[in-house]
């Protein structure tokens, strides 16, 4: 019985992490010191959006045409 209540309040407790609401930094506490490189500071909006480098695109180049493999040299049986 007491495994199955630390079995259910592990999973509540898991469920509670996931909740989804706006991130906003502490009232109390500074952002982040200025990049070297940067021009300025940026915001707490700034450091929220996501890079192109983060996110890349999707691929979607299709498979045209099939070409035989070269021999691996290193793909040798066990021994």
């Amino acid at each position: 019985m007491m495994r199955k209540t630390l079995i259910f309040a592990a999973c509540l407790a898991l469920a509670a992490c996931g909740q989804k609401q706006t991130l906003k930094p502490p009232a109390d506490t500074p952002l982040p010191p200025k990049p070297a490189t940067a021009p300025a500071a940026p915001s707490a909006d700034d450091l929220l959006k996501h890079q192109p480098s983060e996110r890349p695109g999707r691929s979607d180049e299709l498979l045209t045409k099939s070409e035989p493999r070269k021999d691996d040299e290193f793909n040798q049986p066990p021994k």
